[in-house]
């Protein structure tokens, strides 16, 4: 998270110079389409463990908040097990596409600056594997709520 908080800092003031350039230089940021591009996935994914981690996945309960204790938090086992099942999906179907962007030099852009693709491709990876990881551990959290009979949690870590 702080990763991607500090890249998403970075990316501002290349989108300020980028724009000044333009508008007061005529002259704008060689790269900056591809680099926010490229940013933007990186940023998704690299906050997509963060945000189960500490429940700020979506959630909806209008639903589930009139079922029992134990039966919420085997519902919220069954939505983790959904979740490892996506995001699994994802991590499995990024691993060839990643290693074809290194073995193959994949580049974003043409001319004066070319991005490599190959950092967010294996950061597709990285955090498609730690967002499953996420998941797995709500999972053993709320098998041991629902067989005590209590709320379920909805984030790895209780704050």
């Amino acid at each position: 998270m702080v990763a991607a908080a500090l890249w998403a800092f970075v990316l501002c003031f290349l989108v300020v110079a980028d724009v000044g350039g333009r508008v007061l230089l005529n002259s704008p940021v060689k790269g900056t389409p591809e680099i926010i591009s490229l940013s933007i996935v990186i940023i998704c994914f690299l906050q997509a463990g963060f945000a189960i981690r500490s429940g700020g996945m979506l959630n909806v309960d209008t639903f589930v908040s009139r079922l029992s204790p134990r039966t919420q938090s085997w519902m919220a086992v069954w939505g983790a097990l959904i979740g490892i099942v996506f995001f699994a999906v994802i991590c499995n179907g990024s691993i060839d596409g990643a290693a074809h962007a290194w073995n193959s030099g994949e580049y974003e852009g043409e001319g004066a600056l070319r991005v490599p693709v190959w950092p967010a491709k294996f950061i597709i990876v990285g955090g498609t594997a730690l967002a499953a990881f996420n998941y797995f551990l709500l999972i053993v959290q709320n098998v041991g709520h629902a067989k005590r009979g209590e709320l379920p949690n909805f984030a790895v870590s209780q704050h």
